[in-house]
């Protein structure tokens, strides 16, 4: 039993989630939708708690939701992108792609773990983000001082707009635009990098995934927001503690070996592609 989480606002994902219904049903395999799509339902007595897999069919924002409900459950996840990047997902809306969802229904693909972060306020919740975890200043135009702590130890107190926290995953988003490096996905580090600092010498940290860092916003009239993977989750008041640790499950996600990393960083976002060509 697989589980379809579709961004339905595009017609090109409610079509392939149409055309994954028909190949799983032909396959024996229940389907149950996690989103009400007129004209399409689930399979009777297939449920998401039931399901082996998750299959999300729109962009990386669809996935990212879909990873949040695999991860409880242990469960590998899949993407099918409809989207403009999709950077996360695995298969593209073609011929080819159908086929190898043909092959994932099959049960013929890998799973890949990626690991994640947990982030908490003061010492409470446990906010979940598979890409990253910003603090930064509020609607006011103006910057605030953070305070950056690592496993303890003060680092740094750095004038400026906010601070970012990614995973490997993480690393090719809001990580790589604020500066920082691409970290390969088998590499068992997080990314840490200041956004718009107010100084010459700030520069991304590479720190082990066992590390703990804090940060808290210093200023007494500037707040601070709190986003992972680019929601909002909290608003912060001066002298809120943020602490993020590496999240105690990892995310699975089914592989079907049709594209390695680097050849993905080429293609989307040509990386390694030279500016003049020719």
């Amino acid at each position: 039993m697989i589980a379809l989480s579709v961004s339905h606002d595009r017609p090109s994902a409610v079509a392939w989630a149409a055309d994954v219904l028909a190949l799983a049903t032909a396959a024996g395999i229940g389907v149950a939708f996690l989103d009400e799509i007129p004209g399409i339902e689930s399979t009777p007595g297939a449920s998401l708690e039931h399901s082996e897999l998750i299959v999300t069919i729109g962009g990386d924002g669809t996935l990212l939701r879909g990873v949040r409900l695999a991860v409880p459950l242990e469960i590998p996840i899949l993407g099918i992108n409809t989207g403009r990047l999709g950077f996360l997902t695995e298969i593209e809306t073609t011929s080819a792609g159908m086929a190898s969802i043909a092959r994932v229904l099959r049960g013929d693909f890998n799973v890949e773990e990626r690991v994640a972060l947990q982030v908490s306020v003061n010492g409470v919740g446990a906010h979940f983000a598979l890409n990253d975890v910003v603090v930064r200043r509020g609607a006011q135009a103006r910057m605030a001082p953070f305070g950056l702590s690592l496993d303890g130890e003060r680092i740094a107190h750095i004038p400026s707009d906010g601070i970012v926290v990614a995973t490997p995953t993480g690393s090719t988003a809001y990580f790589l635009s604020a500066g920082g490096p691409i970290i390969a996905p088998t590499v068992d580090a997080f990314g840490v990098a200041s956004l718009l600092p107010h100084t010459l010498f700030a520069r991304p940290l590479i720190v082990p995934t066992s590390s703990t860092i804090e940060i808290t916003c210093d200023s007494e009239i500037v707040h601070a927001n709190l986003e992972t993977d680019g929601t909002l989750v909290s608003d912060l008041a001066s002298g809120d503690l943020v602490t993020i640790k590496r999240a105690p499950q990892p995310v699975k996600f089914a592989r079907t070996g049709d594209r390695e990393f680097f050849a993905r960083l080429e293609e989307k976002l040509q990386w390694g592609v030279p500016i003049k060509r020719g």
